[in-house]
């Protein structure tokens, strides 16, 4: 059974370098690398304290490990996303990847809708505007946003990005 893989999209999902993971579990970095790579294989001990400073319980660690992963995502599993935002419809495109470190969506803004920094959770956000134009306003500054331009934001950023015209704007967001 291959482990390691799992393990490290877990880590990195929580933000964990190798070395804080070790650190926090009382294994060596060295160790956990080995682990990572299907080189080694954990103790239960070991395996539980791993998944213990990444805040997972051990039964779910196992409930889909032999589950294979999917590489193909087709356009009728796409599921809204929980929020409500008027005037915008985010799809995520990849609804069953456990542990992903991104999260890339399919967004409709209706004429008049609008996106801010409040709708997101301190994320990096990739935007790619396939159709229509938006306004962005975000350090002070408004520029207009046309077919095929890319928007790419920090997470410090605070940002406002409106649909102004009176068709709707759609793009794929990846957050991070």
């Amino acid at each position: 059974m291959e482990i390691g893989k799992k393990l490290r999209r877990l880590r990195k999902s929580k933000a964990l370098t190798l070395e804080e993971l070790a650190n926090r579990a009382n294994l060596t970095k060295g160790f956990l690398s080995q682990v990572e790579r299907d080189k080694a294989s954990p103790s239960v001990a070991a395996l539980k304290q791993v998944l213990d400073v990444m805040g997972e319980d051990i039964s779910s660690f196992f409930q889909d490990i032999e589950v294979p992963e999917r590489n193909v995502f087709r356009k009728e599993e796409r599921e809204l996303a929980e929020e409500d935002i008027a005037g915008v419809r985010r799809m995520l495109l990849t609804p069953d990847i456990q542990y992903r470190e991104l999260d890339p969506y399919y967004v409709v803004i209706a004429s008049k809708g609008v996106l801010t920094s409040d709708d997101f959770d301190d994320e990096e956000i990739f935007g790619y505007l396939l159709k229509g134009e938006l306004w962005l306003r975000v350090n002070g500054e408004e520029i207009k946003v046309g077919e095929e331009d890319v928007i790419y934001l920090f997470p410090d950023n605070e940002f406002t990005l409106e649909n102004r015209s009176e068709e709707e704007a759609v793009l794929i967001m990846v957050t991070y």
